[in-house]
């Protein structure tokens, strides 16, 4: 075991490395939880205001990877909130306003990065059974290296690293870099009755390409970064009052990295008046984990847990144990009179 915790921290060496000096065509990839489902404003913005049980929402998101195999495990946290606002006479249009601040640690906390959006949506019936939306947002970005916590190929003798062996850090043109980045989405919401329900979204994250490194700009070198695009499926079936299916499948490509998440939860109306509520599910990341899912509903809240089991090629090093992440919603209406449960809702044990 001592072996192969060397050989994880030589690898994530390599790794930190490998971001410092990344080559014309490579990049980082974008931060993401696998609860896709339960971070709605990251996920696409025309989420912002979309609020089926309610008409505001606040929630927190935290990731943590790793820690099977090190002292100092990545992780990545989010808070959230948005609200409905600005609704038409005659209550089929309204605007959505929120905000988002995510929050990741590499390691030791070397490499950090925070990001901060603001977004705005437009949610408009279509008729009775449907709804558009259009959002986006515009945050600023910071990452942040300290290279001071590094250690080097040099170093390492063949068991572990010799701190004593003195090496350079690479040249860096800066070791804090902050950038404007804008995210676009689309939504469509269809829900026939009030025991079936559909929602399809896209949206497309850096439209703005912006630049992303520490080193000085140079001439071929492409480090700009590639556009985020992610398309998702989600669905609501009441089977009877006591039940509630929801299947959800989640796709995003960047440059030539992609992801797919797909699966389902099931709600379990405890109390008989949704005021309790069990949930449980699972989920599959294609070529990388399996994702076990429970979480109960109390009131307005909803805390949800799940658990990454590595099933790729990096489970030789973790044991199949990958990430631990955990989320709470709060969601309801402010004002029972004026704020509403409009019938553009998914199925729903409570009644307001």
């Amino acid at each position: 075991m001592k072996r192969i915790k060397n050989q994880i921290a030589f690898m994530s060496c390599v790794l930190c490395l490998a971001a410092l000096s990344l080559p014309k065509d490579a990049f980082a990839q974008d931060l993401h939880f696998s609860q896709f489902m339960n971070s709605p404003l990251l996920t696409n913005p025309a989420n912002t205001g979309f609020i089926p049980d309610g008409d505001f929402r606040l929630g927190a998101n935290y990731r943590n990877q790793w820690a099977s195999v090190t002292a100092f495990p990545y992780k990545t946290m989010s808070v959230f909130g948005d609200v409905q606002t600005m609704e038409n006479s005659d209550n089929t249009g309204w605007m959505g306003l929120g905000g988002v601040i995510l929050r990741d640690v590499a390691g030791t906390g070397t490499l950090t990065s925070t990001k901060i959006y603001g977004s705005i949506a437009y949610h408009q019936m279509v008729n009775a059974g449907s709804l558009v939306s259009l959002g986006f947002n515009v945050g600023w970005a910071n990452k942040n290296i300290n290279t001071s916590n590094l250690s080097f190929p040099s170093q390492w003798n063949g068991r572990f690293f010799d701190v004593h062996n003195v090496t350079v850090a690479p040249q860096l043109g800066a070791n804090n870099i902050n950038y404007l980045d804008i995210q676009v989405g689309a939504n469509y919401a269809y829900f026939p009755t009030e025991r079936v329900y559909l929602n399809a979204g896209f949206s497309a994250m850096h439209v703005n390409r912006p630049r992303e490194t520490f080193f000085d700009e140079q001439q071929g070198v492409d480090n700009r970064v590639p556009v985020r695009y992610t398309g998702f499926l989600n669905g609501s079936f009441m089977v009877n009052d006591r039940v509630i299916v929801n299947p959800n499948i989640y796709a995003s490509l960047q440059a030539k990295s992609y992801e797919i998440v797909g699966g389902l939860n099931a709600h379990y109306n405890l109390s008989g008046d949704g005021e309790k509520v069990l949930i449980a599910g699972a989920y599959y990341r294609y070529k990388d984990a399996i994702i076990p899912m429970v979480g109960l509903g109390l009131k307005d809240y909803t805390l949800t847990f799940t658990y990454d089991v590595t099933q790729s090629s990096l489970k030789t090093f973790n044991n199949g144990r990958g990430a631990i992440e955990f989320s709470i919603i709060k969601q309801g209406v402010a004002d029972k009179y004026n704020g509403n449960r409009r019938e553009s809702m998914c199925p729903s044990f409570k009644t307001y």
